[in-house]
């Protein structure tokens, strides 16, 4: 049997960090009750940040490829403007903090989904792909629980 290849050191450990912003929102939120809604927008902040960071990915996986159809660039664009609608909805008092933060969940953890339909550069590399996963998936639980820690009030 054939090992699969293996994501270097550097991707996995940055990318490892990436995620430790929000749990030090969910640590403070926990720690901190007169800080959760405090924690809750800086959190919900990264995790809208990261979904633009995702859709440039895909963007860029479209311009490499030359695509000439609309469809990619308006899948690529999606992740920016959710993160947007999530953040201003919530400053603006239209939804509860705790809803944007389920938004951003959703969208974060629905995202690798977003790499089937444009991203077949991540397809051939397994390793890749796994870290891929296992990062937006930990964001979207980690932006989850925020969310139902955050709303607690």
């Amino acid at each position: 049997m054939t090992a699969l290849p293996q994501v270097r050191t550097p991707p996995a450990a940055l990318g490892a960090a990436g995620l430790l912003p929000q749990v030090a929102c969910v640590a403070i939120a926990l720690a901190e009750p007169g800080s959760r809604a405090a924690a809750g927008m800086i959190g919900g902040g990264y995790a809208a940040l990261i979904l633009s960071f995702l859709g440039g990915m895909w963007w860029m996986q479209a311009l490499l490829r030359s695509d000439e159809r609309w469809w990619p660039y308006l899948l690529a664009v999606a992740p920016s403007l959710i993160g947007w609608f999530a953040l201003v909805a919530a400053i603006g008092g239209v939804a509860p903090p705790s809803a944007a933060l389920m938004l951003l969940a959703l969208a974060l953890l629905a995202s690798p989904l977003g790499d089937r339909e444009i991203g077949p550069l991540l397809r051939g590399v397994p390793a890749w792909r796994h870290l891929r996963l296992t990062l937006s998936g930990g964001l979207g639980a980690l932006t989850l629980v925020l969310a139902l820690v955050s709303g607690r009030g």
